[in-house]
């Protein structure tokens, strides 16, 4: 008896995920099918569209099956196979048909976009007997639902339908009463969409006159319109107005309390003579000081660029002495690369603005390369990890791999034998990606980590380290629309996120 329940809460499970991994697939197809829709590649939209209509039509989700299922047929019938599209949306009225005995409710949004669907091809085939069976229909459905969105969605296929087969009178009739609608509500958004919706009808029906006549409805609506708002704002003005008024005829109910009023209103005006006094003060001393400042900040300016040049100009001078020393001495390739880094920080400072070229890369493909460049200089038994996936991204990648060696050079320098070394890359946004490096090694003192990315604010043996590649890094990752900062939330050793934006 225990082995037949084990067996069947098994089978349950496997049910359960075998249910699941289904309808996670039907949406995927669904959203690669509009992906290849916006990317005008119809013949796989259809294709896509096909498979998870089938797939929502298995599992019984009813609005997204009809949903992909009319997307699909509209496919069909673009390249003019209509006995297919026919044939689909027959079946999914069928579906639909047996959701509602299931299901003991009526779906009349539903049958609302088939019929829709099945109108739009009567229109193209120029059937209007047809065509007007199916607007029928619509009526009907449109008034089981109940649905303020299917009945407006009802006037404009209306309009559409009797603009179509030359029948203007009765289109203007059914879409002014739409607009008129938005008017009373004062919804002058769907006004002005209602007009440009009526347009784009009119030149699906090759309908110039309408066009023309629409174009010169929208212009006035567009001009009156203005006069509506302004005439909403005045009344709401007037309204202010009338209650101020009703307000101080209810002041004015005595002799005494006019008195008072006057009193207090000479009061308030000495008192608001005397602080537009104090404030014309305070205003000429702050533009006093405003100009002192702003004469500050421009001989700050310009003693920080003297000081960039003297830099640069020192940089410049100590090469062709340091070229003249021994270049194997570790003090002497120490000053060059000081040297070198210096003028590098000076240049990335006043090109800032200069974008790197960007192309095309394989992130795990570039994640593994640059990993394997650090394998040979690590300590015995230390770990190392690429967790990126097999996509493409934008991005300058002679930059990207410098700033990702000197932080995996770094983490390999500060991890002990037996620690772990890894990149994550962690995909934010449409437009925003982030590279992660993490160790386990001695991290990064408390006080030392305000101060991490600027220059010059250590005095140190220059043999180890001139304290210049974090700050190079910075200015880099600033060049390329990005950020490089050091997570301070780690405390299992140090990680380092690196935050690009395409």
């Amino acid at each position: 008896m225990k082995q037949f329940a084990f067996i069947l809460s098994l089978v349950l499970c496997l049910s359960t995920v075998t249910f699941a991994q289904s309808t996670s697939r039907a949406d995927e197809l669904m959203q690669q099918a509009q992906t290849n829709l916006k990317q005008k590649e119809y013949i796989k939209a259809r294709y896509l569209f096909l498979q998870a209509y089938n797939a929502f039509s298995s599992q019984e989700k009813y609005d997204k099956a009809v949903e992909c299922g009319v997307n699909a047929s509209a496919l069909y019938h673009r390249e003019n196979y209509y006995k297919e599209a026919f044939e689909l949306l027959r079946g999914a009225e069928l579906l639909v048909t047996g959701g509602e005995q299931k299901s003991g409710k009526a779906m009349p949004d539903l049958r609302f976009r088939i019929n829709k669907e099945r109108l739009q091809m009567y229109i193209n085939l120029k059937n209007p007997a047809r065509a007007k069976e199916q607007l029928t229909k619509l009526e009907e459905t449109a008034k089981a639902a109940k649905n303020d969105s299917l009945n407006n969605d009802l006037l404009y296929t209306q309009a559409n339908y009797y603009y179509t087969f030359g029948m203007n009178s009765q289109g203007d009739a059914y879409i002014n009463r739409l607009i008129g609608q938005y008017k009373e509500q004062k919804n002058y958004a769907k006004v002005d969409e209602s007009y440009k919706t009526l347009i784009d009808i009119a030149r699906k029906a090759n309908n110039a006159g309408l066009v023309a006549r629409t174009y010169d409805k929208y212009i006035l609506w567009t001009d009156s319109v203005k006069a509506l708002t302004a005439q909403d704002e005045l009344n709401v003005l007037k309204r202010k107005y009338d209650e101020s008024l009703q307000t101080i005829e209810e002041k004015d109910s005595s002799l005494s309390a006019k008195q008072y009023i006057i009193i207090g209103l000479c009061i308030l005006a000495g008192l608001l003579a005397a602080v537009l006094v104090l404030a014309g003060i305070v205003l000429l001393r702050f533009v006093l000081l405003t100009r002192k400042q702003k004469k500050a900040i421009q001989i700050a300016n310009e003693h920080n660029e003297l000081k960039t040049q003297f830099i640069q100009n020192i940089s410049a001078q100590m090469e062709p002495t340091l070229n003249t020393l021994d270049g194997t001495q570790p003090g002497v390739r120490a000053l060059k690369g000081f040297a070198e880094h210096i003028q590098e920080l000076s240049d990335l400072e006043n090109t800032l603005s200069e974008a790197y070229e960007m192309r095309e890369i394989n992130i795990n493909t570039f994640c593994e390369s640059v990993m394997d460049k650090i394998k040979s200089g690590l300590k015995p038994d230390i770990t190392t990890a690429v967790n990126a996936p097999k996509l493409s991204v934008k991005t300058n990648p002679e930059q990207l791999e410098r700033i990702l060696l000197h932080l995996l050079n770094n983490a390999a320098e500060f991890t002990s034998e037996g620690g772990k070394i890894w990149l994550d890359f962690k995909k934010r946004g449409a437009h925003t990606h982030q590279f992660i490096i993490s160790d386990t090694g001695t991290g990064i003192a408390e006080e030392e980590q305000a101060d991490l990315f600027k220059p010059f604010t250590k005095v140190k043996d220059l043999t180890e380290g001139d304290g210049l590649g974090l700050p190079i890094c910075s200015l880099i990752a600033t060049k390329m629309n990005g950020s490089l900062t050091l997570d301070s939330s780690y405390t299992k050793g140090c990680r380092f996120v690196l935050e690009l934006h395409t």
